[in-house]
């Protein structure tokens, strides 16, 4: 574990030293960006996803390698503000480890915020989320539904949230434009006019069939189509499970974007450690 933070703080310290000064006015605060940085992606991975958790986890059992923690209130206000450089990073992340790829993965999966029936007109939250009906287990929620662009390794290239009621369909376009590769969703991306719009972008969408469909693909295609797909699905099931993505309890959009960021660069941040040692890869 102490190799893993030594390597992560490295990473991300080495990243941010190349970038444009963050703060022009005003004291630094006394713990650095990349130290908070490594905070939350070590609690992360263990598994302590909230802020209070994150601060208490580090306070109880790190507090010797960042003696400068300070308050829970301060630690959790510049956590918050660094979240466009967290995506940053995770992108940086992203290019490092697959700078190419001709093959992605499409999915969404839900992030309720409440149940339906405790949403109330005053709900912080109520004009923005929606109602969604989760098919994997037979229910509707009200909150968001996040979507992911994967490889196929399982590193997450990109993603993005939107209401629980906007169709997934208007979403994806958003996600892939800047890609020229063949992407391979679910059954519920079947639309006619998508797949010429990504054709357009020279996407090459590709999906299975209802069963009310005609299919001219040979078999052999279909199945690999189905089994290469089920990758994302463990890609969801990790950040559904270790990372807690569908418990995020927040009160703003802001706040919303700040915890999902932190959760995928954790998942990404986990990935690159693990290809570093087998590939030997080098930060730069």
């Amino acid at each position: 574990m102490e190799e893993f933070i030594i390597q992560i703080y490295c990473c991300i310290d080495d990243y941010l030293k190349t970038t444009p000064k963050i703060r022009t006015r005003g004291p630094d605060p006394l713990l650095s960006d990349a130290e908070v940085i490594t905070i939350e992606i070590l609690a992360e991975i263990m598994g302590h996803g909230s802020d209070k958790g994150i601060f208490d986890y580090t306070n109880s059992h790190w507090r010797s390698w960042f003696p400068k923690l300070g308050s829970r209130t301060s630690f959790t206000r510049q956590m918050s503000n660094l979240w466009m450089i967290r995506e940053q990073i995770r992108k940086h992340l992203v290019g490092v480890i697959c700078p190419d790829n001709d093959l992605f993965l499409f999915d969404g999966f839900p992030i309720p915020t409440c149940h339906p029936k405790r949403v109330r007109p005053k709900n912080p939250l109520r004009s923005e989320a929606g109602f969604g009906y989760c098919a994997a287990k037979d229910h509707r929620y009200f909150g968001f539904k996040g979507h992911v662009v994967t490889n196929t390794h399982g590193l997450i290239i990109n993603f993005t949230f939107a209401a629980a009621n906007i169709d997934e369909r208007d979403v994806l376009p958003e996600l892939v434009n800047s890609y020229q590769v063949t992407l391979i969703a679910d059954k519920g991306l079947i639309r006619t006019s998508l797949t010429a719009e990504l054709a357009s972008h020279r996407l090459n969408l590709q999906t299975p069939l209802r069963s009310n469909m005609h299919d001219t693909r040979p078999k052999s295609f279909v199945n690999q189509l189905i089994n290469t797909r089920r990758l994302i699905e463990t890609v969801i099931g990790q950040l559904v499970d270790r990372f807690n993505v569908q418990k995020i309890r927040v009160k703003d959009l802001w706040h919303l974007a700040a915890k999902l960021s932190r959760k995928i660069l954790a998942h990404t941040a986990s990935f690159f450690i693990k290809k570093s040692l087998q590939f030997d890869l080098i930060f730069s």
